[in-house]
């Protein structure tokens, strides 16, 4: 499945935990993701993988997108979690791959991609990736994974960047400020949907939350990862266009419509405000985004 809109909120929920992947995909994310990866223990893998597959088979469908975050290629479990996931691969919009340190790993994930899609008679090509970009050497490489083979956007990992680059993760996000424009940067440069931004770590901390996420938005992100629930409201509302901008995009829009019928290009507005195609552009994009919930 083409990602062509991103996931405003990507909720995850432990691959152990089969009773709680259905209550995710019900809890109003635009996007779920099953983690295989840092929720689940290393002795508790096979059954993460078995509860995954039970549950994701039982899903209806019509509701969130639907990932799965499978563990790194370097980690020598990717293999066995993709081999898993086939019976209900047709279930799988998107696998995330974690620890995206450069292009091979993307290649390596894609190759099983393709096995698995031929035993489950899928059409090859069918099940997107989404890097997970963590590392110092991801970020660096962050043009190239942008470009490979089956990626839908990008998305940013800040623990564990932050633990490699000893420093401290904030909600303003100042430490991390570069780490995350590569990220926009180069997905714009490739034609992707806008990244998705890491998760804001502190469950009690909504002020955090709120200024994490619009940090993130102001960026260019289009979404974030949520950890619980509880903090799908504050991201999603983070996210979506508000009432001002809506009003400054239907003026634009209305005023340069009608500079077009009549043969012009750059107008200026009572208020001094000069818009060309740019500027137009970007409120047609905010007003398309009035519609999504």
């Amino acid at each position: 499945m083409d990602l062509t809109t991103t996931p405003r909120t990507l909720l995850f929920v432990p691959g152990d935990r089969p009773d709680r992947i259905p209550k995710a995909a019900a809890a109003g994310a635009e996007a779920i993701a099953v983690d295989l990866e840092d929720a689940v223990a290393l002795s508790r893998k096979e059954t993460a993988r078995a509860s995954a597959v039970t549950a994701l088979g039982a899903l209806p469908s019509g509701g969130p997108l639907v990932t799965v975050r499978i563990n790194g290629v370097a980690s020598g479990l990717a293999e066995a979690d993709v081999e898993a996931l086939e019976p209900v691969l047709s279930r799988i919009d998107l696998v995330i791959v974690p620890m995206c340190s450069g292009p091979d790993d993307v290649r390596a994930v894609a190759a099983l991609l393709e096995r698995a899609e031929r035993h489950a008679h899928r059409e090859p090509g069918s099940t997107g990736i989404v890097p997970l970009v963590e590392t110092a050497a991801g970020i660096f490489a962050v043009r190239e994974l942008a470009a490979a083979e089956r990626v839908r956007t990008l998305a940013f990992g800040p623990a564990d960047l932050s633990r490699e680059l000893g420093v401290t993760p904030t909600a303003g996000g100042q430490e991390l400020f570069v780490a995350r424009s590569q990220l926009v940067l180069a997905a714009a440069a490739a034609g992707l949907p806008r990244p998705i931004d890491g998760p804001h770590l502190d469950l009690s901390d909504d002020e955090g939350l709120a200024t994490s996420a619009a940090h993130a938005r102001s960026l260019g992100f289009g979404g974030k990862q949520v950890l619980h629930p509880r903090q799908i409201p504050a991201v999603a509302a983070a996210f979506a266009p508000t009432e001002e901008e809506l009003r400054w995009a239907r003026r634009v829009d209305e005023a340069f419509r009608a500079a077009e019928a009549d043969g012009v290009s750059s107008i200026q507005l009572d208020d001094g405000e000069f818009v060309d195609y740019p500027i137009a552009r970007r409120a047609r994009a905010l007003l398309a985004e009035r519609g999504r919930p």
